[in-house]
C-alpha cells in the first residue's frame, strides 16, 4: 500500500437491480448477514468514505459505484457521498468517482448532477439492438436496448462521454464488426469488452456463454476493423492495454495483472472483498466498521488470493509467448485444463492465443514505427501489406492457405483489412 492510490468498488444498494440480465453472475448473492439486498445505510456510507481515505497512500482515491444498479440510491445519495468525501479528503488526495449503470435512470437531472460534479460514467450496451435485447431484459421482461441507447445519447449531451461497457456472449461472437461498429458510432470514445463465461450447478459450461474458438475471432474481426479504421480516435479497453504493456509499462485492468485482489469491493451491508467475483464468505475480510481497510486488504486471506494468480499458473501459461499481455486470465474461469492435462487453465485461453498470435505482432510493430515518429496511416497502410502477403494470389474462393479446408472467404479473409 505504500505510495500507491487506491481504487474501490462500491455497491451501494448490492444486488438490486431494475434488470434482469439473464447471464448476470450477481442477482442471486448470498450477503453476510443473510438479508435481502437493501441501500446502505448513511452510518455504513460514511465507515465506508472515511475508511477508504484512510487507507490510500497514493495521490488519488478512485470510488466505483456499482451494482446491482447504483442509480437507484437518487441523486440525494450521491449528494451524501460528496459532502462526507469533502469532509474527510485531506489536502493533496485527488478523488475520482465512476457511475457504473445500465443508464435507465439516468434523467436530464441525474445527468445534470453527474456532468457538474465530474463523474465518470460507464454504460453498459450491448453492440446492437437484436444482441442486446436477447439478454438484457428489465425487470417486467421487456426490452431495454432503446431506453440504454437513449441514455448514451442524453449522457454525451450533457457533456459526458461514458465508457461503453459490452458483455460478449454466443449472440455476439459472429457478429463482431457489427457490434464495434455499433457502439463506435455513439461517438463515446472508449470501448470495453467483456466475456461472458458462467458455469451450471454441475460445472458444465452454459450455452449463453463465449467459447474460446468464438471470442478469439470475434476480437481478430474487432481488432482489424478498429486498427485500420479507427486507431488513436477509438479506445479499445483490451487493445489499449496490451499497447501499454507492449511498449514497456503495466496494465491497469484486473484481469491483465499480475496479481489479484488490487480492487476490493465494498457491499451495502459494509462487507469487504477482494474482488467483485468471489463475493461470498470464504472470500470475506471483514466489516467495513470492525477494522482498518488497510488491515484488511494486507491481510494473508487478502494476500494470498491475489498470490495465487501468478502462483497458480499452469506450465502452459509459465511457458506461454504471451503471458504478458494475459497473465492467466481472470481466477474465475481457471477451471479449463492445459494440452497436457493439467487442470487450472484459463477457459477462453485457446481463442486469446488465436487472437494474440495476430494482434501481438501488429501492435509490437505499431509500438515501434511510432516510436520512430512514422504517421499513423503509413503504419497502418504498412501493416495491412505486411498481412496480406502470405495471401498474394488466392482468390475468395480458393482453399484458405491455412490448411484448415474452408474456402478463403470463410476462414483467414474474414479479419484481413
Amino acid at each position: 500500500m505504500n505510495e500507491q492510490s487506491l481504487a474501490v468498488m462500491i455497491k451501494p444498494v448490492g444486488s438490486l437491480c431494475n434488470m434482469r440480465c439473464s447471464y448476470c453472475y450477481y442477482l442471486d448473492t448470498p450477503y453476510a448477514d443473510g438479508l435481502p439486498a437493501y441501500m446502505m445505510t448513511d452510518e455504513v456510507l460514511e465507515q465506508t468514505i472515511r475508511a477508504c481515505i484512510q487507507a490510500v497512500h497514493g495521490p488519488v482515491l478512485s470510488f466505483t459505484w456499482h451494482g446491482g444498479e447504483p442509480a437507484g440510491c437518487g441523486i440525494g445519495f450521491y449528494e451524501k457521498v460528496l459532502r462526507l468525501q469533502r469532509q474527510y479528503c485531506p489536502e493533496g488526495l485527488t478523488i475520482i468517482n465512476n457511475l457504473q449503470t445500465n443508464g435507465i435512470l439516468l434523467d436530464d437531472a441525474f445527468c445534470d448532477f453527474l456532468a457538474a460534479h465530474h463523474f465518470d460514467v460507464g454504460l453498459s450496451i450491448d453492440g446492437t439492438k437484436a444482441v442486446h435485447d436477447a439478454y438484457r431484459r428489465a425487470a417486467d421482461g421487456g426490452p431495454t436496448y432503446d431506453q440504454v441507447y437513449q441514455a448514451a445519447k442524453r449522457l454525451t449531451a450533457h457533456g459526458i462521454q461514458p465508457d461503453l461497457l459490452c458483455t460478449v456472449h454466443d449472440r455476439t461472437l459472429k457478429q463482431g464488426k457489427e457490434v464495434y461498429r455499433t457502439l463506435r458510432g455513439l461517438g463515446t470514445g472508449w470501448i470495453q469488452f467483456i466475456p461472458i463465461v458462467r458455469r451450471t450447478p454441475e460445472g458444465s459450461v452454459t450455452p449463453d456463454s463465449a467459447d474460446p474458438a468464438g471470442y478469439g475471432q470475434f476480437l481478430k474481426e474487432v481488432f482489424i476493423e478498429w486498427f485500420f479504421h479507427d486507431l488513436g480516435q477509438t479506445q479499445v479497453q483490451l487493445f489499449a492495454e496490451m499497447s501499454s504493456v507492449l511498449a514497456g509499462g503495466s496494465a491497469s485492468v484486473c484481469t491483465m495483472a499480475p496479481v489479484c485482489g488490487q480492487v476490493p469491493v465494498i457491499e451495502h451491508d459494509g462487507s469487504v472483498y477482494a474482488c467483485d467475483h468471489f463475493v461470498r464468505e470464504s472470500h470475506r475480510l471483514g466489516h467495513i466498521g470492525e477494522r482498518p481497510l488497510e488491515e484488511m486488504l494486507s491481510s494473508s486471506l487478502c494476500t494470498s488470493f491475489g498470490a495465487a494468480k501468478s502462483s497458480g499458473l499452469t506450465t502452459e501459461c509459465r511457458a506461454c509467448p504471451y503471458l504478458e499481455v494475459c497473465r492467466g486470465g481472470c481466477l474465475k474461469d481457471r477451471f479449463a485444463f492445459s494440452s497436457t492435462g493439467e487442470p487450472g487453465q484459463y477457459y477462453l485461453c485457446p481463442g486469446l492465443k488465436d487472437f494474440f498470435s495476430l494482434a501481438v505482432p501488429v501492435l509490437k510493430e505499431a509500438v515501434r514505427l511510432s516510436s520512430l515518429h512514422i504517421p499513423r496511416t503509413e503504419i497502418q497502410r504498412r501493416i495491412h501489406d505486411q498481412l496480406w502477403a502470405p495471401y498474394k494470389g488466392v482468390n475468395r474462393n480458393d482453399p484458405c492457405p491455412c490448411g484448415s479446408g474452408r474456402k478463403f472467404k470463410a476462414c483467414h479473409m474474414r479479419w484481413l483489412p
